[in-house]
């Protein structure tokens, strides 16, 4: 079952949820069905030694995109 991230539209109320393909979720807080399925954000977390490296990425003060050192003055 995927879990969804839902704002209630009477409520303003937000919340995820388990959902079946057959089911209606519904506000836990007012019980409307009136809702509007929000953009989830993935995440995830590691850490010690196994940890991946981040590839530096442009530092995005110049139009150079050759990522940090690739200006003058960066």
């Amino acid at each position: 079952m995927p879990i969804y991230e839902y704002a209630c539209s009477d409520c303003g109320h937000k919340f995820e949820a388990l959902v079946r393909s057959d089911t209606v979720p519904e506000c836990p807080s007012c019980h409307s069905k009136v809702l509007e399925k929000q953009l989830s954000v993935f995440a995830t977390t590691a850490s010690g030694p196994d940890m991946a490296a981040m590839p530096p990425s442009p530092c995005g003060g110049c139009p150079n995109a050759a990522g940090p050192g690739g200006c003058s003055l960066h």
